[in-house]
Order: C-alpha cells, then structure tokens, then sequence
C-alpha cells in the first residue's frame, strides 16, 4: 500500500511559542511531498523533521493570514539559493501573488526556477490539483477573510492479481492489466472466467481533510463525510465559545461534534490559541464526545489508515465455476 501521512510542523494560533510553531503540515502520498499552509518557521521544522525542501513542488495555503503564510518567502528564498529547479505550484487566494511579487524580486532570478500561483475558489468545492493518484479538492470555511479547507483523496485503485489464478490458467502478463481494471479473461477454450475469481479487492480509498480557521460548518460534511483523518482547529474550550464565534474560530466541543456527525475516523485537533498552558482541557473536551481525537503536536506523524474489512477469497486449483470461499482479513 502506498504510504499516505500527515506531518504536523506548526500546531498553535496567531502566536508562535516555544513548544509550538503557527500552522504548517506536510502531507506525503506515494513519496510525494505537499505543504499546507507555511506559518513562521515552517522551513525550520521541515529541516527538523528530515523533509527535503527542494522536493516540495506544490504548497497549498488555506487563507492569508499571517500565521499561515509568514513562513513562505524564507521558504521560497531557500528553495531558489539550493537550486531547485522546476515549478512550485501554489494553491491560495490570488492576492497572495500581489504580495509575494515585491520580495521575489530581491530573489536571484533563475529561468530554471518558477513559481505558479494558482486561485481558489471561495464559494465552492473545486478540484486544484490531481495526479494518477491523488485528488486534492477545496471547499469554502468560514472566517474573517476567505478561507478553505482542503481534502486529500486518492484515487481508486487497481484490482490485486492472484497469482495462484494467474499460474493456474496460465494467463499472459499482456492480459493482466485489463484484468486490474475489472475486465473479465475468455480462456484459451472461450470460456469467460469471472474477473472476481481472478483477483482481490483493491486497497480501499484513503483521505484526509484539514480545516484550519473557521467556525464550525456543517455545510462542509458533503466533502468531509466518511474521510479517514480530519484535522479541525480547536482554538479554543467550549467555556469561549462566544469568543470563538466572535473570531470565527471553533472550540475542541465544537470540532469533536462536527467529527462524529461526519463520521470521521480519527480527528487531530489544533491551531490552540496561547492562552492553554497545556491541552489537557481541550483533548479531554473532545474526546468526550469523539473518543478518537488526537492533539497535533509539531514533528508528529499521523498515518492515513482505515478499519479491517472482510473479504470472500475464492479457492484455486480446483474449477473456477465450483469455489471454496474463505475469508481474509486485510488492513486498509
């Protein structure tokens, strides 16, 4: 299975502290390296955490806010004195290229090097980047200025071969591939075996969704709904919810509710504001109502994982038409 992961790198609010840097995470899919957000001293954990800065190539910035963007032109100014050489793509609000233009200009230019600015939509869900296996969608939050959270999802995936069906009918490695996709095989005697005897479920989809700086939406359970990871801002307890809404953040009560009501698989809370000499207050808050929360702390990784299914295998050896079924557990 490919490997899919949440880093975190920064995990407090508007204000860095000692223990934790503004918000900034990395996320890794199939050795692919994608940044959310760039608070101040994004660059300094990525270094901390063993994450090669020139193999970042697109970065993903939810709002303008300056804890989520000060780190940016350190990063962008290390990435061009290392030599990096390609594009970096950022996704954000397109007033962010009128702001980062004026200090570029202080960057030594280099036509091996461009970076791409790529706007977001603020009123509804959108695709901003896709590969051969991975989606990442936005979708509009709620805060003082535009803002969006950001699903990652992967693709479906190829069916599994089984090997002891491709020995046993001697099946040619050019007829596999359309077997992966679903495809049904005709023998050499014109009878058409199953594509469901030859193979095994594909690995089961993963996602993560990250909302950062918003009161809590239930508009957003349409794209979040089922996602295996969630990560929601907590800034603050339930005891300063009027707080929260009057900053248009969300309270750890708050966060946990929205998980459980998307039927979330493990929820990451953080972006605490500075207030909490430690968060006992706000995990305890959350897990009382979502059992599966989990505090981000800078330099923790967080593997994408979901439950253990059950599925019928089907008998070699004997006749496709007469199966034995058994069951196999596997972890998706």
């Amino acid at each position: 299975m490919l490997n899919f992961s949440v880093t975190i790198l920064g995990s407090n609010s508007a204000i860095p502290t000692f223990k934790r840097f503004s918000t900034s995470q990395v996320v890794t899919h199939n050795e692919k390296t994608y940044l959310i957000d760039c608070g101040e001293g994004a660059q300094i954990q990525l270094r901390r955490f063993g994450f090669k800065v020139g193999k970042i190539n697109h970065i993903f910035i939810s709002h303008l806010h300056g804890d989520h963007i000060f780190g940016l032109p350190g990063l962008i100014s290390t990435m061009a004195l290392g030599g990096k050489k390609g594009e970096l793509h950022i996704y954000s609000h397109s007033d962010l290229k009128g702001m980062m233009d004026p200090l570029l200009l202080f960057l030594n230019e280099s036509d091996d090097f461009k970076v791409l600015y790529h706007p977001l939509n603020f009123r509804k869900k959108a695709i901003v980047y896709e590969d051969s296996r991975l989606v990442v969608e936005s979708f509009p939050l709620k805060h003082r200025i535009p803002c969006c959270g950001f699903l990652f999802r992967e693709k479906e995936h190829d069916l599994h071969l089984r090997a002891d069906q491709m020995d046993y009918f001697k099946i040619p490695v050019r007829d596999r591939v359309a077997l992966k996709g679903g495809a049904n095989y005709r023998n050499t005697d014109g009878t058409i075996i199953p594509n469901g005897d030859l193979t095994l479920p594909a690995n089961p989809i993963r996602s993560y969704a990250f909302c950062t700086d918003t009161v809590p939406r239930k508009q957003i359970l349409p794209a979040i709904t089922g996602v295996n990871l969630l990560y929601h801002e907590a800034t603050f307890c339930d005891d300063l919810k009027d707080l929260a809404l009057k900053t248009c953040h969300s309270t750890a009560k708050q966060a946990a509710e929205l998980a459980l009501e998307a039927r979330a698989g493990r929820l990451i809370i953080g972006h605490f504001s500075s207030r909490y000499k430690n968060d006992n207050p706000l995990i305890e808050e959350a897990r009382s109502i979502f059992p599966n929360t989990f505090v981000a702390n800078d330099g923790e990784r967080f593997e994408i994982e979901v439950e253990y299914i059950l599925i019928h295998i089907f008998s070699p050896l004997t006749s496709y038409s007469s199966s034995k079924n058994s069951l196999l557990k596997l972890t998706r």
